[in-house]
């Protein structure tokens, strides 16, 4: 890892890999789902270890305490080492990963049938007289 003081904020969640690319940090960021030492941030706010790190994706939330900083996107157990997540924030995403693993695939009650559906429906009304 290169050794420099700050980096951009939109660069380091790239590099620390919570975003795919850096247009979707940026997005994130610019939704508030991003939160630097408790207060909203912009894209190009400089972060700096010891910072505090609130990611907001989906209905996950990391708590990271930023380690390192890094221009370049590395493999993924050197990203991991840019920072540290809270303990209760590991166990709160994970319970909720394991409770939604359990609920199961969600219902797709009020889409469009596909092909397959249809033909099941037809041969069903035809089997039932209809």
């Amino acid at each position: 890892m290169n050794q420099i003081d700050e980096v951009r904020l939109d660069k380091w969640l790239w590099a620390a890999r919570f975003f795919k690319t850096r247009h979707l940090a940026v997005e994130a960021i610019n939704g508030g789902k991003v939160q630097v030492n408790g207060s909203r941030a912009k894209p190009g706010r400089d972060i700096r270890p010891g910072m505090q790190v609130s990611i907001h994706k989906g209905s996950l939330v990391w708590e990271v305490q930023v380690l390192a900083v890094s221009q370049q996107r590395r493999p993924a157990a050197e990203a991991a080492q840019l920072y540290l997540e809270d303990a209760a924030s590991r166990t709160r995403r994970e319970e909720l990963l394991l409770r939604q693993r359990e609920a199961g695939p969600q219902d797709t009650f009020g889409e469009r049938p596909t092909k397959r559906d249809r033909r099941q429906f037809e041969r069903f009304t035809m089997d039932q007289g209809g």
